[in-house]
C-alpha cells in the first residue's frame, strides 16, 4: 500500500459510512449524518460528510486540508442521484424534440401494468418544458426538413430567460445521424446552458422512447451530481477519487454522469452483500437495505444480475445497471393513508 490510506465510503441520504484501511492494513470506521446542522454552519464551508469522515479518521481538524500524500484512493457510492430522482429534486430541464413528437416520451408505450384500474396516475414527468424543433432526418440520413436554427435559438433564449440551464436534445434518428443534435448542442451552449445532454452521446441506440428517457434523466441529474462531485473533489485535491456506477463498476470522478449514477449507492450495497455472504459460505442471498430515504431490494445467486433497461421511481432508463428494486420508503419516510 506504499504506506498510504484507502477509503471506501457509502454516502446515503441520511447517514454516511466511512471505512478506512490504515497503512498497517487495519480497518477503522466512522458513521456521520449526511446533513449535519453543525457542519452546515461550519465557517470553513467544508460540509460534506464523506470528507468530514476522512478528516476524523486521519485526526485532522474541520478546517485542515486533506493531505494527498497520505491517501492512495477514495472510492465512493452515493445516493445523491437516486434520491434526487425519487424526490424529483433534479435540475429543471428543457426537452428539445423533433416537431410532432412533443408528447412521445409522455405517451411512451401505453403499458397497462394494472389493467383493471379505472384511475391511472402517471408518474410526474422529469422534464419541465418541451420545445419542438422544426427538422427531420429519415432513417437513411437524408434531410427531409432542414434544421430551423432560428426557431431553436428562440426556444433556447426563452427557456434561458425563464431560468433553465439544462437541456436534453432528442431528435428522430439522432442516434445514427447526429448532425442536427450537434448543431443544437452548440447553440445551447452559446445561449448559456451549462448542461447539454444529446441522445447520440448519452444513449446512441435505436428507439426514440428509451433513448429519449435516458437522455432526459442524464440532463436532469448530471448538474446535481456534478455539483456534489466537484465539491468533494475540491476538498480531495490531488487524490484519486472514484465513484460506483449503477452497473457495479467504478469510474473516475471526472467522467461520472447522471445516467450512470441512479443506483450508485445501491449497486455498491449489492457488491458488498455478495462478497460478505461469500465469506460466510452463502452464494444465494436476498438483499434488503432500508435507508433513511429509500429501500433497495436485490437478489444474488452466484452472479451479479444486470439489466440494460429498467425503471426507477416511474422513470424509464436504458443504461447497464444492477437489477435492484428501489422505492421511496425509508426509515425517515412519512406515510399517509386516505381512507
Amino acid at each position: 500500500m506504499n504506506g498510504r490510506w484507502e477509503f471506501w465510503i457509502d454516502r446515503g441520504g441520511t447517514f454516511t459510512d466511512v471505512v478506512g484501511r490504515r497503512p498497517d492494513g487495519r480497518l477503522v470506521t466512522r458513521k456521520l449524518l449526511s446533513h449535519d446542522p453543525v457542519r452546515r454552519h461550519d465557517p470553513t464551508g467544508r460540509q460534506d460528510a464523506a470528507v468530514a469522515g476522512i478528516r476524523a479518521l486521519l485526526g485532522l481538524g474541520p478546517g485542515d486540508p486533506v493531505p494527498a500524500d497520505r491517501i492512495a484512493v477514495v472510492k465512493m457510492g452515493t445516493t445523491v442521484a437516486t434520491n434526487a430522482l425519487l424526490e424529483r429534486r433534479g435540475e429543471p430541464t428543457l426537452l428539445l424534440v423533433t416537431e410532432g413528437f412533443r408528447d412521445a416520451l409522455r405517451i411512451a408505450y401505453q403499458n397497462r401494468p394494472r389493467l383493471f384500474d379505472r384511475h391511472i396516475v402517471l408518474p410526474e414527468a422529469v422534464y419541465a418544458r418541451v420545445a419542438e424543433v422544426p427538422e427531420r432526418v429519415d432513417a437513411h440520413g437524408h434531410v427531409v426538413r432542414p434544421l430551423d436554427e432560428d426557431a431553436v435559438a428562440e426556444a433556447l433564449a426563452a427557456a434561458h430567460r425563464d431560468g433553465f440551464r439544462s437541456v436534453a436534445v432528442v431528435l428522430l434518428h439522432g442516434y445514427r445521424h447526429p448532425a442536427h443534435e450537434t448543431r443544437i448542442a452548440e447553440a445551447a451552449r452559446a445561449a448559456g446552458f451549462t448542461q447539454v445532454s444529446c441522445s447520440h452521446e448519452v444513449s446512441p441506440l435505436i428507439k426514440l422512447i428509451p433513448r429519449g428517457d435516458t437522455t432526459v434523466v442524464d440532463a436532469y441529474l448530471s448538474p446535481i451530481l456534478r455539483r456534489y462531485v466537484d465539491e468533494v473533489a475540491r476538498e480531495l485535491a490531488g487524490i484519486r477519487l472514484m465513484f460506483m456506477q449503477s452497473n457495479g463498476g467504478l469510474r473516475e470522478a471526472a467522467h461520472f454522469r447522471g445516467k450512470d449514477a441512479v443506483l450508485s449507492g445501491p449497486a455498491g450495497g449489492v457488491v458488498g452483500m455478495a462478497r460478505t455472504s461469500a465469506q460466510a459460505g452463502h452464494e444465494r442471498v436476498i438483499g434488503f437495505d432500508m435507508g433513511g430515504t429509500s429501500t433497495d431490494v436485490s437478489h444474488y445467486a452466484g452472479a451479479f444480475e444486470r439489466e440494460l433497461g429498467t425503471q426507477v421511481a416511474g422513470v424509464r432508463m436504458r443504461a447497464p445497471m444492477m437489477s435492484i428494486h428501489t422505492v421511496a420508503a425509508g426509515g425517515g419516510s412519512v406515510l399517509h393513508y386516505d381512507g
